[in-house]
């Protein structure tokens, strides 16, 4: 079949072109974001997490990931087949809707790229490398992959049976990746000092340079799930610029009211906090919902990384407090603000569709949640057990950096050995700095 019979369409393929680069960005744009969170001895372990995922992940997709999750169910709903391994049968001249098949896998294989990576910040300081090395490929196959597929896959359960929503990944990404970095994190165990030592970020311009590349790529990662050039890939468009402006000014008002301090970290906190919320509605609200999701997002997620001290869990980066429960809020929300014009039939609750639609909204957020902390932690805890998942407590003292890699990000002194540098608005967790962002 030639492109021009497939009735291909340049717009929209110059569009997710463009879209493809822009969430790939997303993952160095997150390595920085991480790294200027962790101190100063984990600086180049950290971007290290990511960047490997990059790699870790492609090989895993082109081997069998795409065809897995895009490929004919053959399941039930639950998984797709391997007529698709090493993409097989896929050429220059396939096609998915207007756009080359080649060109969809690979925009669909950024998003699982970033949703591993995403995980590493739930654990940061303590992973082993190789244990990641590991890690990684396995939890893709296992669990972003079947999610992927119940959500966005021909004949998922999830969107072909049950009728949720998720625009461009509420479910699979933020949620997934949050439940899991949960889960690692409660078989790692908590960093050594974890409530005693104050962890400030090192270099919060480092923060918010990543926050900004993540914000920017975002437009590719919401607007490009319309797979094309149109009205609809506009309106996600202006719902994640929205979003993730409430977001930022709803965290900075919680902070100043609470703390009496609005801070950088908070700025870039909050603003990924919309920008999660919006992922899995911004093609299904109207620009009044997008403002909503957004506000909600970073006024409870400002709230919500502080719950790691009371219940003893040491997500590192507070991957739970803001892409878990971020997650959580834009797809429950779905269930409230959706509009049939956005939908193209369904509406929420608040525009006279009932509750039937929020209850799906549920189910999916509690078997994805369930499903990706019940794997990942097996997951864990089998390849602890045969390789060990944990760093060593001298590499964990000295600093992953040196230890693994050989290398300091920084040649001044004190600096190499992890010294805090920056202020944060969290160091322990007292009744007005509650937030440790490792």
């Amino acid at each position: 079949m030639t492109l021009a019979a497939a009735h291909v369409d340049t717009g929209d393929t110059a569009w997710l072109l463009a879209a493809t680069a822009l969430v790939l960005l997303m993952t160095p744009g997150l390595a920085l974001f991480y790294a200027g969170m962790v101190r100063a001895k984990s600086v180049l372990n950290m971007l290290m997490m990511s960047f490997v995922s990059i790699a870790l992940v492609t090989v895993v997709w082109l081997a069998a990931g795409y065809s897995l999750a895009f490929g004919d169910d053959v399941g039930g709903g639950l998984i797709g087949g391997l007529g698709h391994a090493g993409m097989a049968g896929i050429g220059p001249h396939s096609v998915h809707g207007t756009v080359p098949t080649l060109l969809f896998a690979t925009f669909q294989l950024t998003f699982a790229i970033i949703t591993a990576a995403l995980i590493s910040g739930a654990v940061a300081d303590r992973t082993r490398f190789t244990g990641w090395l590991v890690f990684v490929p396995v939890w893709a196959l296992l669990v972003y992959v079947p999610v992927a597929h119940w959500v966005w896959g021909p004949g998922g359960w999830i969107r072909e049976r049950l009728g949720a929503l998720d625009f461009a990944g509420g479910l699979p990404v933020e949620i997934a990746s949050g439940a899991s970095g949960l889960a690692l994190c409660l078989v790692l165990g908590p960093r050594l000092g974890f409530k005693k030592d104050a962890m400030r970020p090192h270099n919060l311009p480092m923060v918010m340079l990543g926050a900004g590349l993540l914000w920017f790529g975002w437009f590719g990662f919401n607007a490009g799930s319309a797979l094309g050039a149109n009205g609809l890939a506009a309106a996600a468009f202006l719902n994640t610029m929205a979003a993730g402006c409430t977001g930022l000014l709803g965290w900075l008002f919680v902070e100043q009211r609470r703390d009496g301090h609005p801070t950088t970290l908070g700025a870039a906190s909050g603003a990924v906090a919309g920008l999660v919320a919006i992922t899995p509605s911004c093609g299904e609200v109207s620009l009044l919902g997008a403002l909503v999701v957004g506000l909600a997002a970073g006024g409870v997620c400002s709230y919500a990384v502080s719950w790691k001290f009371r219940l003893n869990y040491d997500d590192s980066l507070d991957v739970v407090g803001v892409h878990l429960v971020g997650g959580i809020i834009g797809t429950l929300l779905i269930g409230l603000f959706a509009t049939a014009g956005m939908t193209g039939g369904v509406d929420g609750l608040l525009y006279g569709g009932g509750l039937a639609q929020l209850g799906r909204q549920l189910v999916a957020v509690v078997v994805v949640g369930g499903y990706a902390f019940g794997a990942t932690y097996g997951i864990g805890k089998a390849l602890d057990k045969a390789m060990g998942l944990r760093a060593a407590e001298d590499h964990e003292h000295t600093g992953l950096d040196l230890t693994v890699h050989a290398e300091t990000a920084y040649d001044h002194g004190v600096l190499g050995h992890g010294a805090p540098v920056s202020h944060s608005h969290s160091a322990l967790p007292t009744a007005r700095k509650t937030r440790s962002q490792a």
